[in-house]
């Protein structure tokens, strides 16, 4: 098979997003990708000919529970898990972990930690934050460096002095970019006698994910953030899964995964997951073997001969691949920004460090609205989002949650360098206008 370079057939990619056929530059994807037509396919396939409930004694059903069982094989190749069991359905990553908060909550006693991080997505605070009030426990919050927008270690490593039960981190911040190093810190919160709830979502569109190189105990993403529909997943390790009690209905079975996917799931967007990650396979078998990656070979030493293959290979070569290119959109990016007159940008701005953050880039422009920056770029089909957006607790930390937030723009794979060019102009445009 012949490999070509991503980026220099970028056209290949954008046809596969039927969405993008319209004047609109999608920079707004880090609270939800535009949709990829492998998984339209499955969804309008599903509707047609397999749409039915769970275990019933008749065809579509039987075809339905097949769609379903192969959209949980597929999750756990996508995410290394050690077998499809461990996947877990829901509406979004907010229900999923609230959902899996409350079970792990009955171990938990009175005076116990409980450890999250200021970097985080409310959605992995509040869970916790509600757990803690629930059951008497305390939060350890962990800081960031103000300056680069990374995640203090040595904050983290006298947070886990005082033994948290329950460890809960990003592996990449939805506002700042920033690429959390995951294993280590699992490693840590492990040593500590810590379980570790990772949240991925932002991490999931951007690079390989390999729970079992990383060792974490809970890992959750969403599919809408990856080119599909707006569903989540749950990765838990199954003993884990197995021992925790589920909160749901009697005649629901006991087994996993089913146990925590009670009530009826959203079939159609399941199978709608699989024809993401349809998409990125296909990404992998056209773009994946671009060994110019310093990323690749940085994520993935070796790991062909550790046993990946098939889809899982192909799924992961995906993945590199986009990484590899996104690289490129953050060092355009962060260089439009930066040459904006009064600009700050909020994470990691240093070119040689592109590897700790996805390209996802947030800013402040001095004596500006943030809001109005949005519309205004909006205005002319350039979309971004403004405010917080969700993480809360940066925000507040960095003392902006008075002034509007911040501007966050974020490209993904099928994002072109001519569209961040267009962005850049329509900003120095509207603030030589004012």
């Amino acid at each position: 098979m012949t490999f070509t370079s991503l980026s220099a057939n970028l056209s290949r990619v954008r046809q596969q997003f039927p969405s993008l056929d319209r004047p609109a530059i999608f920079l707004d994807n880090p609270a939800g990708t535009q949709i990829a037509k492998p998984s339209l396919a499955r969804i309008n396939k599903y509707l047609l000919e397999n749409n039915a409930n769970h275990e019933g004694q008749f065809e579509t059903s039987r075809r339905s529970d097949a769609v379903l069982h192969e959209a949980h094989a597929a999750m756990a190749d996508f995410l290394n898990a050690s077998r499809p069991e461990e996947i877990i359905f829901g509406n979004n990553m907010t229900t999923l972990t609230l959902h899996i908060s409350r079970s792990l909550a009955r171990n938990l006693q009175a005076g116990d930690n409980l450890l999250v991080t200021r970097m985080d997505h409310d959605a992995n605070i509040s869970p916790w934050m509600l757990i803690a009030e629930d059951k008497g426990c305390n939060l350890l919050w962990v800081d960031i460096d103000v300056e680069d927008g990374t995640l203090d270690l040595d904050d983290f490593a006298r947070a886990l002095e005082q033994k948290p039960k329950i460890a809960a981190f990003g592996y990449a911040s939805n506002l700042l970019g920033t690429v959390n190093p995951v294993k280590k810190l699992t490693k840590m919160a492990h040593d500590a006698g810590a379980l570790v709830y990772v949240d991925a979502v932002q991490y999931a569109p951007h690079g390989p994910i390999d729970v079992q190189d990383i060792g974490c105990d809970f890992l959750v993403c969403s599919s809408y953030k990856f080119f599909g529909p707006h569903a989540a997943a749950l990765y838990g390790k199954y003993d884990l899964l197995n021992e925790l009690k589920a909160y749901k209905v009697r005649p629901a079975s006991n087994e996993l995964p089913h146990k925590f996917e009670t009530g009826t799931q959203n079939h159609e967007g399941i199978a709608g997951v699989l024809g993401a990650l349809e998409y990125l396979q296909w990404l992998g078998t056209q773009f994946g073997a671009d060994h110019a990656s310093p990323w690749k070979a940085r994520v993935e030493p070796s790991r062909n001969e550790a046993g990946f293959s098939g889809r899982k290979l192909e799924l992961k070569q995906g993945m590199s691949a986009m990484r590899a290119y996104e690289t490129e959109l953050s060092k355009k990016l962060i260089g439009i920004v930066e040459s904006v007159p009064g600009t700050r940008i909020y994470g990691v701005a240093d070119l040689n460090r592109l590897d700790e953050r996805v390209p996802t880039v947030s800013f402040t422009l001095a004596g500006k609205d943030p809001e109005q920056i949005a519309k205004a770029l909006g205005d002319e089909n350039i979309y971004v989002w403004n405010g917080h957006n969700y993480a809360l607790a940066i925000v507040e930390r960095l003392g902006l949650l008075e002034a509007g937030g911040m501007i966050r723009v974020g490209p993904v794979h099928y994002n072109t360098l001519d569209e961040l060019e267009k962005f850049g102009e329509a900003l120095r445009s509207h603030i030589s206008s004012e």
